[in-house]
């Protein structure tokens, strides 16, 4: 396995399941995070790795600047980390680490999510829920490049203005605004094609009102708690389409982990990518608190990253 030195993790709500129980730890103690960027240390010494054409392909030398997401990479919010060669991904030049760590995990499940779980078309109406956060931001930026209408929720106007920075042509205030009716006014009745929901149980059910004829539904995310059960025949009014998508099965194989990973920076060192950075946090134990409660407690707009000295 390679050995990196962590210069920037990425704080995820992912970390928050894992914390509350939610997500079970394999063993404890362990630490939480499955994003990381750094620099390599040291390479594997195993011979039938080092003659794997998956990992020739990643040309990794000592001294690279990589990203590390996927693989069994749990736990790497530390100073130093050993993981798996199939979790890592060379950035390309133009892309330093802090950037990197801001893009790789949202932007892989953002550009995986919406070519596979719901793949967005020019034409289709998609609707994004907390649309300014770190990930909502790069459904609407991904959706718009598509040629989709880009429909988002959010709580405040600051909010609403950074999301419409970002494709979204329709912004509701969920807080003001009734979100199933002005939706259905947006869409002239008829509804959206795809709604990516990352709140899970607080809006779940009234995504259904919302899906027009053979949409889908892709819960992202459980932020509010699990979304209930369904059973099968609740999709059969309309014909919908229900996923749980995980990131980590869209990237699961060495070769779905590098298409991604590179498609991904690609965009990202183009500038086609824009990846908004909330706020960066000391690698101590107050900025890792400080960091998590900004992360729940709603005040955040994009990525928030701790800086590792």
């Amino acid at each position: 396995m390679p050995d990196y030195q962590g210069e920037y993790f990425g704080i995820n709500y992912i970390d928050t399941y894992y914390r509350t129980g939610l997500f079970p730890f394999k063993e404890l103690p362990s630490a939480i995070g499955v994003e990381l960027s750094g620099t390599v240390l040291a390479l594997p010494t195993e011979q039938a790795v080092l003659e794997d054409p998956e990992y020739k392909q990643r040309e990794i030398t000592v001294g690279a600047k990589v990203v590390v997401i996927g693989g069994g990479a749990l736990g790497v919010h530390s100073d130093y980390a050993s993981v798996s060669w199939k979790s890592i991904h060379v950035l390309p030049k133009g892309v330093p680490t802090r950037l990197g760590c801001a893009a790789v995990l949202q932007g892989l499940t953002a550009l995986s999510f919406v070519e596979e779980a719901h793949k967005v078309k020019a034409g289709q109406t998609i609707l994004v829920h907390t649309v300014a956060g770190g990930l909502g931001l790069l459904f609407a930026q991904l959706s718009k490049a598509r040629g989709a209408t880009v429909i988002g929720t959010t709580s405040t106007k600051e909010k609403g203005e950074l999301a419409k920075a970002n494709g979204a042509d329709h912004v509701i205030l969920y807080r003001e605004e009734d979100t199933v009716q002005r939706v259905l006014e947006i869409t002239n009745g008829v509804g959206v094609d795809a709604v990516f929901d990352g709140v899970g149980k607080d809006t779940f059910e009234s995504n259904f009102k919302m899906l027009k004829r053979k949409g889908t539904l892709v819960s992202v995310g459980n932020a509010s708690g699990h979304a209930p059960p369904v059973a099968p025949i609740r999709l059969v009014e309309k014909n919908l389409a229900l996923l749980r998508p995980t990131l980590m099965n869209y990237i699961y194989t060495p070769a779905e982990h590098f298409h991604y990973c590179k498609e991904l920076f690609s965009l990202v060192a183009a500038g086609t990518l824009k990846i908004q950075i909330h706020k960066e946090y000391p690698f101590t134990r107050e900025g890792a608190i400080q960091a998590q409660k900004d992360l729940t407690g709603g005040k955040s707009t994009g990525k928030l990253l701790i800086k590792v000295d």
